[in-house]
């Protein structure tokens, strides 16, 4: 019995030690320019762009994280996430965008990177476009949901908010 814990234990532990935000900088390292140059040729061409690649990758994080399934196509069995609900009808323009990017890292490194990270990636470009770069790693396997809470804390920054604000009445500096 304890066989078998151990087991799961030590796979478990072993597969996130693999990852780091360089990830792709041996199986695929023109990723991130191509991932940039698609997205400042889109944000040129459409200004809306970069924003709707964001608003993709905030939908996408939002439900069970950030795993590309609101990429997923409908299958004869299975509906997709593309066109449940509150994602058809266009309401979260740049699918389209993200197909065509795919495709050029498909065209540099053949089945090498996620469609989650590319995602990722493309968003972190949609802002960089329109604000000054920063570094910004891909997440870690670490990363929780305590991370931004963690990150805010460490620059003296509070999350709380105040009653008035939200409570359904106009909020008054006092």
């Amino acid at each position: 019995m304890m066989m078998p814990a151990l087991a799961i234990l030590l796979v478990a532990g072993g597969a996130g030690a693999q990852l780091s935000p360089g990830f792709y900088s041996s199986s695929c390292p023109t990723v991130d320019g191509v991932v940039r140059q698609a997205m400042s040729q889109a944000v040129m061409n459409n200004s809306r762009s970069g924003a709707a690649i964001l608003r993709l990758f905030f939908h996408d994080c939002f439900v069970n994280g950030c795993d590309a399934s609101l990429l997923l196509d409908d299958t004869p069995t299975t509906p997709g996430e593309k066109s449940a609900g509150a994602n058809s009808g266009g309401s979260t323009f740049g699918f389209d965008l993200i197909d065509t990017i795919k495709t050029q890292v498909e065209a540099a490194c053949p089945a090498t990177v996620s469609c989650a990270d590319i995602l990722a990636l493309a968003a972190r470009d949609s802002v960089n476009l329109v604000h000054p770069p920063f570094p910004s790693p891909l997440p870690t396997p670490s990363c929780t949901h305590q991370a931004p809470r963690h990150a805010l804390l460490s620059h003296s920054l509070s999350l709380s908010l105040q009653p008035s604000s939200w409570a359904g009445r106009a909020g008054r500096c006092r």
